[in-house]
This record gives structure tokens, C-alpha cells and sequence, in this order.
């Protein structure tokens, strides 16, 4: 007990040796939304910027995210706000049209496509729910519609995130992509439930390109699941140059992101990263997805 006081004691004390000046994170929930969150977007937006982020990627499962964007950037000028679309069932499932219809809101805003998350078959099934789910295979083969929606990120530049989908239907969706164009691929919380991907098969998608997001809120808050040390290894063992770390922060109840960010790098130190291992994945790596000079 003393030992975990000591920790967390010095997980504080450290916590703001690392500059957010210059981070990317790809993962942000706000409000307004369908479940509580713990700050709007064009809060989190202005706090963001005042405490030296980049960028952001505002991220709502059941809503399109471009014009909020679009909107935040007006609130805090000089920060590189972005959206997209989680395609659940309150936007259609995988629908082409509502993907297209994303990359016409003004600004250009709109970058990411989730595969389904909370309605994807993988979570549904996983959590032994019975209700309807979205679906992006048959028979270990993705369905006509995924590869619409694929062929659209690959013409319009878009980045796939692989959603909640299953190990064996993310290193589809990452090797199909590939082969028709699309660049920018990041795995949604690879090490994460339902996802749950093992080392070789996060490397295997790192082999075709694709990055490996790890979530913050994994580490810290009521949400947290993981110890920083087995994350940190899994980064390692994983490869860094393919990892991309992110707050996925925003739940009612836990350290607003930026705040959760500075306690995540803390944590990671002590679990034995560097500072450059950390800068590597939460400025570095995601410039590069979301095609940042």
C-alpha cells in the first residue's frame, strides 16, 4: 500500500515535466452527446490549445463529428481540429453515402472513418447482448459495403480506424485497405476488449502499415484496466515507430484530457519509456496519420 502511494505520489509530482506542446490526440470525446461527458467540444477545444496541443480528433460513436470541427477550429484558433464518422447503426451501419456525405462538409474537416464500435458484431457478441449488430465480414470476407466504404476513404484520403472489430477482422480490414489504396490505417485500441490483439498479430498489422493506437484512459481515471508496465511493454514489443498513444478521455467522472495526458506520460516514464518513446507516439506518429507536415 505505502509502495503504491509512493508511486502515485510521484506520478503527480512529475506530471507536468512533459510539454504537451506539439500533441496529436486522435482520440477525444466531448459533448454534447448521448452519454454524459465531462467537457463540451469547444471547451476541450480552447483547453487544448491553451495548454499547447496540436491537434485533435473529436470522436462521437453514434454522431458524424465533421462540422464540430469545422466549429472548433472557430473557437480555438490555431488548433488543427478534425471529426469523422463512426459507422454504427445511428448513421446506417457501413453506409458509402454517409461516408461521402462527410467528406463534403465545409472545411474538409471530416478525416476519420471508425468501422463500428459499440455496434460492431465483435462488441456485441463480446458483451452477449441480443440486439442488432453491425457487420463487416461474411465467412471471413468483407462485406461489398465495407469495400465501398473502403474505396471512398482510399479516394478522398480519409484514415480507417478499425473499430471494435475482432483480431482476425482488423488484419482483413488492414490487408484489404491496403490493397485498394487506402495509406492512413490506425487499429483502435489494439490491446483492448473486445479488440484484444496479441503481440504477433499487432505486429503483423504494424508489417502491413498500419498503426497500433493505445488509449490513455486504459491507464488512468475509473476507467482504467491496464498497468502502465504491461502497456509500456506491449509498445516496446510491438515496435514504437507504429504505435500511436491517445487519451480516449472525455468520460464523466475522469481527469479532462489534457490533465489525463500528463499523468499517462508520467506514468509511462516510470513503466520505462523515454520521453522521445512518448513524443514518438503522441506527436510523431500521428502527424504522420493524420498527414501533418
Amino acid at each position: 500500500m505505502k509502495r503504491l502511494f509512493l508511486l502515485t505520489l510521484s506520478i503527480f509530482s512529475c506530471a507536468s515535466a512533459q510539454s504537451l506542446s506539439g500533441v496529436v490526440d486522435i482520440h477525444v470525446h466531448s459533448g454534447p452527446d448521448s452519454v454524459p461527458r465531462s467537457i463540451d467540444a469547444l471547451e476541450i477545444s480552447a483547453l487544448m490549445r491553451s495548454r499547447g496541443v496540436r491537434a485533435v480528433v473529436l470522436k462521437n460513436h453514434y454522431e458524424p463529428t465533421a462540422s464540430l470541427a469545422w466549429l472548433a477550429r472557430k473557437r480555438a484558433p490555431g488548433l488543427e481540429a478534425f471529426g469523422g464518422i463512426a459507422l454504427n447503426r445511428a448513421v446506417g451501419g457501413i453506409n458509402p453515402s454517409a461516408v461521402e456525405r462527410m467528406t463534403r462538409v465545409e472545411g474538409g474537416y471530416g478525416r476519420f472513418v471508425w468501422m463500428p464500435t459499440f455496434d460492431a458484431e465483435n462488441q456485441v457478441k463480446a458483451n452477449r447482448e441480443d440486439r442488432p449488430f453491425v457487420s463487416v465480414s461474411k465467412d471471413g470476407k468483407p462485406l461489398p459495403e465495407v469495400l465501398a466504404v473502403l474505396d471512398l476513404i482510399a479516394k478522398h484520403r480519409l484514415v480507417l480506424a478499425t473499430g471494435h472489430s475482432s483480431p482476425t477482422e482488423v488484419l482483413m480490414l488492414v490487408r484489404e485497405a491496403r490493397s485498394r489504396g487506402v495509406t492512413q490505417i490506425v487499429v483502435t485500441h489494439a490491446m483492448l476488449g473486445p479488440v484484444s490483439m496479441s503481440i504477433d498479430q499487432m505486429r503483423e498489422a504494424a508489417k502491413m502499415g498500419a498503426f497500433l493506437e493505445f488509449v490513455g484512459n486504459a491507464m488512468v481515471g475509473h476507467t482504467r484496466s491496464v498497468a502502465f508496465a504491461d502497456y509500456a511493454r506491449a509498445m516496446k514489443a510491438a515496435g514504437i515507430d507504429q504505435c500511436i498513444l491517445s487519451s480516449d478521455l472525455g468520460q464523466a467522472g475522469n481527469p479532462l484530457h489534457p490533465d489525463g495526458l500528463e499523468l499517462i506520460f508520467a506514468g509511462l516514464r516510470e513503466a520505462g519509456l523515454t520521453i522521445a518513446e512518448i513524443e514518438r507516439m503522441v506527436k510523431t506518429n500521428p502527424a504522420r496519420l493524420l498527414d501533418l507536415p
